[in-house]
């Protein structure tokens, strides 16, 4: 049974790395907005559709960890290499397919979300047009994160973050203030910051012994984690975006509460991420050593721990329900509309705190079929409908965060029905989904 130490020692460094890259990005902005209003309004559509595309990835990460973490456990840590490599040449072939999706849509897409070919449209273009040159490296950094979570390492990958992404602000810093670039000053510090962190995690990969070359039946067997995790994350981006287009119908004062609330949702998140990715890598080396019973009770152990945290975040939102939105607004209006989301968003931390343990566990079990059809489950018959009809009906910001709340609701009870059934419980090199179709 791992103790809370190396459960902490998991956790705590996955969380530094998970905040390094919004603190990069609150360092870049802050370096683009002193070249004015459209440069800034350029990178934040530009950057918001480039993370949305590298959204839909994750599972190099995630899907790497669970398969590298059972073959850790089960002491074939050569096989668990694999994994990696194999997530790597992925990496490299979808990051060059990117590279030109990217450059052929990135001009209707930045019109699309910029209201046309606007000024600040072409400051967009600009950026995306290079940034997206580093999309090979961003997402073997995702496969090499995964493969060494597997190995239960989490401090590498967060001191490669942390340098990469200040050396990535210095670099910005000096080409925009002493070169007088322009916003692509920002754009060619991340290429060069994202290429030398591939390339370390490239390095570290060779240097542990790795057989390195590409075996295409091994790379197709990670599709199926690729195809279950990207249907999932596109149900998050579907419910989330449709419930902010029905904040933006409202009024001002609600979009921008709206935003306030989900951002306060993101940050919390972040913490709870943390748990989520110990349970993976812990539970998937559990697995792979046929640990059933160490295993079940860690999960246990997660959970309670996950709905402590998420009860710590209740209490201090609870508390702070007038002195946090002071923070963000003085909008008498901004902040009438905040107190009506609230309430919902105090009372569904606890449960946040348990299901994103819940997400971990079965992450880690390699239950990724369960986790998609659930997820969609729960967009189709929640979060959505009540979006829709909250536009439709004009129920205002409490009926949408109520959407919200039956959208984690949903994942909530069925997830835990699951994790109940012990059928995520299955021991052995192979993860859930292979166990069950090799019957």
């Amino acid at each position: 049974m791992p103790r809370d130490r190396e459960i902490l020692a998991i956790a705590v460094p996955a969380l530094g790395a998970l905040i390094a890259e919004p603190l990069y990005v609150l360092g870049d902005t802050a370096i683009v907005g002193h070249l004015g209003t459209l440069p800034l309004a350029g990178l934040s559509v530009a950057g918001l559709l480039l993370s949305e595309v590298f959204g839909f990835t994750t599972f190099l990460e995630y899907g790497t960890t669970s398969r590298a973490a059972r073959l850790y456990g089960a002491d074939m840590h050569r096989d668990a290499l694999d994994a990696g490599v194999q997530a790597t040449w992925l990496a490299v072939a979808l990051g060059a397919l990117l590279i030109v999706l990217i450059e052929l849509l990135a001009a209707p897409a930045v019109h699309l979300v910029a209201g046309g070919a606007t000024p600040a449209a072409a400051q967009g273009l600009t950026w995306i047009r290079i940034a997206a040159l580093g999309a090979p490296f961003v997402l073997i950094t995702a496969a090499g994160q995964g493969w060494l979570r597997g190995f239960q390492d989490t401090k590498t990958p967060l001191y490669v973050l942390v340098v990469a992404n200040v050396f990535s602000i210095a670099l910005s810093f000096t080409l925009i203030r002493g070169f007088g670039f322009g916003i692509e000053g920002s754009a060619i510090a991340n290429v060069v910051a994202q290429t030398g962190s591939g390339l370390v995690f490239l390095v570290l990969l060779v240097r542990r012994g790795a057989d390195v070359r590409p075996a295409w039946s091994r790379i197709v067997a990670q599709l199926g984690a690729a195809r279950d995790l990207s249907v999932r994350t596109l149900a998050f981006f579907l419910a989330f975006t449709v419930a902010a287009g029905a904040a933006a119908r409202m009024g001002n004062a609600q979009l921008a509460a709206q935003q306030i609330g989900t951002q306060l949702w993101g940050f919390c998140a972040l913490f709870l991420d943390s748990t989520a990715i110990a349970a993976q890598a812990l539970i998937g080396r559990l697995l792979g050593a046929d640990a059933l019973g160490v295993a079940s009770a860690l999960a246990r152990r997660l959970l309670v721990a996950g709905l402590v945290l998420g009860l710590g975040f209740a209490v201090v939102l609870a508390a702070g329900h007038t002195i946090i939105p002071a923070v963000f607004t003085n909008d008498d209006a901004v902040r009438e509309q905040t107190a009506k989301l609230w309430p919902v968003l105090v009372l569904m931390m606890p449960v946040n705190g348990v299901l994103f343990a819940l997400d971990g566990v079965l992450l880690g079990a390699g239950d990724l079929k369960f986790m998609r059809n659930v997820t969609v489950l729960a967009a189709l018959t929640a979060y959505l409908p009540v979006s829709v009809a909250t536009i439709h009906y004009g129920w205002g910001l409490t009926a949408l965060w109520l959407g919200l709340a039956a959208f984690i609701g949903v994942r909530f009870g069925v997830g835990m029905a699951r994790w109940g059934s012990r059928r995520w419980l299955v021991g052995g090199t192979a993860m859930v989904d292979e166990a069950i179709e090799a019957m």
